[in-house]
């Protein structure tokens, strides 16, 4: 589960770098900058997230190349983009998704 977590923490980083990213059509791991955004109520590192993601978030997590979000689990920027990695990572399960055995 604490790959999961970083995984998805690893996602809202990315999402938060193309933020910055000039190219609107610029995906990282099969997700935009937008579909990144929409599951960061989510994982935020606040004392009232949302309490599930929403179903676009599911969406595009459905969509997204888990291992590829994997390989960003580990990511320094997630204290950068108020993220907490735990919350993060909790959302493929919560929209009913299965994380890659090596990434738990």
């Amino acid at each position: 589960m604490a790959k999961a977590v970083a995984l998805l923490a690893a996602l809202l980083v990315v999402a938060a770098a193309l933020s910055v990213a000039p190219a609107p059509a610029l995906a990282v791991c099969n997700m935009s900058n937008d579909q990144f955004m929409t599951c960061q109520p989510a994982a935020a590192a606040t004392t009232n997230p949302t309490t599930s993601p929403s179903a676009d978030c599911c969406a595009a997590l459905s969509m997204a190349d888990l291992p590829c979000l994997c390989s960003y689990k580990n990511s320094p920027w997630l204290n950068l983009y108020n993220i907490d990695p735990k919350r993060a990572m909790e959302l493929p399960a919560k929209c009913g998704l299965t994380m890659p055995a090596n990434c738990q």
